[in-house]
């Protein structure tokens, strides 16, 4: 059959963009949090890994973005492995705020996510993407015994405020921080005393620097997930989650 070939490549092709398809029409969904209208976006691979529930992956935007924009970046590799992703929108397109957008809120969506849907608990990760990046460290160490691992790209700790999450931390994180070398709104400096502040507290941090890549996340998503995922999937709490109040 002359035309078997070229269908073939035809319908491969299409199904490379189902998942991209799928994610961008996902609509938003909504949960009532102190008397606030809060949205995120939810999607679920069509196939999961047979062995145990799967993981949740927690995706966090960059400044001006939203959740439908960063999840759609993980659904090929989602589809891939079977992990579960969710991406909450911040209160503001500015960025993310600690107290409106901290811990309780994230928690808030978690456990809503997983009302819904199978998920492993002690498999819940953060990523983030430059404010983004900048929350998902924060949240991830002051929630240290909920959140299993945290990746980020394109981010650093630059304010006291952050570097003081380091006094709540109940456990050891893992923390994988991915750079490029002329980023230009996060300097080395920034990325370098953040690693250092991590390690000195006991955390397990890995700082990979891509030679000449600049801030832009869309340019490098595919393999600064890859590699995230590759990273966090390693770990998992060593016991049920905890997540602790703040007020």
């Amino acid at each position: 059959m002359a035309g078997a070939a070229p269908l073939r490549a035809l319908l491969l092709a299409g199904s490379m963009l189902l998942p991209c398809a799928r994610a961008a029409n996902l609509p938003p969904q909504t949960v009532e949090i102190a008397g606030t209208t809060r949205t995120y976006y939810l999607y679920v691979p069509p196939t999961t890994r047979p062995a145990g529930n799967p993981p949740l992956l927690v995706v966090l935007h960059w400044t001006s973005g939203d959740g439908r924009a960063a999840l759609r970046t993980w659904t090929p590799l989602a589809d891939r492995e079977g992990m579960v992703l969710v991406a909450p929108n911040s209160t503001t397109p500015i960025g993310w705020r600690i107290r409106e957008d901290g811990p309780a809120f994230l928690h808030t969506i978690v456990e809503t996510v997983a009302a819904r849907t199978p998920i492993d608990p002690r498999r819940v990760y953060l990523f983030g993407v430059s404010a983004g990046a900048i929350h998902a460290l924060t949240i991830g160490v002051v929630e240290s015994e909920y959140f299993a691992a945290v990746a980020i790209h394109a981010g650093s700790w630059r304010d006291r405020e952050n570097f003081n999450a380091l006094e709540f931390a109940t456990r050891k994180i893992p923390v994988a921080i991915t750079i490029g070398d002329r980023d230009e709104l996060f300097s080395m400096k920034s990325v370098q005393a953040t690693k250092a502040a991590l390690v000195a507290a006991g955390h397990p941090v890995t700082l990979t620097v891509m030679p000449g890549e600049h801030h832009e996340y869309s340019d490098v998503a595919k393999h600064v997930n890859r590699d995230a995922w590759a990273f966090l999937r390693a770990f998992q709490l060593p016991s049920e989650p905890r997540f602790r109040e703040y007020r």
